[in-house]
């Protein structure tokens, strides 16, 4: 059989040699894109992301990738966002005030209330709802100083399914539409269970 092709987003804020050691674990071909018809043609599209909200964004400007992104979400393409890349769906975030995301997801990535120690490092558990089938109930691997608390249209998140963590309270670990699917934790540093999250998209 054929490796699977996963084209994935150089945004210039991502740690990409763990993404990719991650998939050829999986017998997959990697191919890293940063132009605006490579995303488009991608059979299945990881958007990784590490750092600063604003500098990923400014990065995804300056390759002409917005509309590609977006329109390949929307319409239900094979997308895996990672971390920073999953925030970059959502409308913005306190981060970078008036830095717009691609907006395909009406929230707000927040900061961690007063009290929390951030960025959060380290493994917290995942709580996915029924509508899940590819994001698996279990232990992830989380770096993160933002998050996003809610989905637009409720727990439910209309056509969207989410999972959710707690950390100082609760917010959303993941969230899947078909074969698009946005993790706040990072899969390809969670062991057994990111592996079985991403054999999952692959097969989905």
């Amino acid at each position: 059989m054929r490796p699977s092709v996963v084209a994935v987003v150089r945004t210039g804020t991502a740690n990409l040699a763990s993404v990719e050691t991650a998939l050829r674990r999986l017998r997959c071909e990697v191919e890293f894109v940063a132009d605006a018809d490579a995303v488009a043609r991608a059979d299945r599209l990881v958007l990784p992301g590490v750092g600063a909200f604003a500098a990923a964004r400014h990065a995804v400007a300056a390759s002409g990738l917005e509309d590609a992104l977006r329109d390949r979400i929307v319409q239900g393409r094979p997308t895996l966002g990672v971390c920073l890349g999953m925030q970059l769906m959502a409308r913005g975030s306190e981060e970078a005030p008036g830095v717009p995301g691609l907006g395909v997801l009406d929230a707000v990535a927040e900061r961690f209330g007063d009290g929390q120690r951030v960025p959060q490092m380290g493994w917290n558990r995942v709580v996915p709802t029924d509508g899940s089938r590819i994001v698996p109930e279990g232990f992830a691997y989380f770096a993160n100083s933002y998050r996003l608390t809610r989905l637009a249209t409720g727990d439910r998140g209309g056509d969207w399914s989410p999972a959710w963590s707690d950390y100082g309270g609760r917010f959303l670990a993941a969230f899947e539409r078909g074969t698009v699917v946005g993790c706040q934790f990072h899969p390809e540093l969670s062991g057994a269970y990111g592996r079985t999250l991403i054999a999952r998209w692959l097969a989905s």
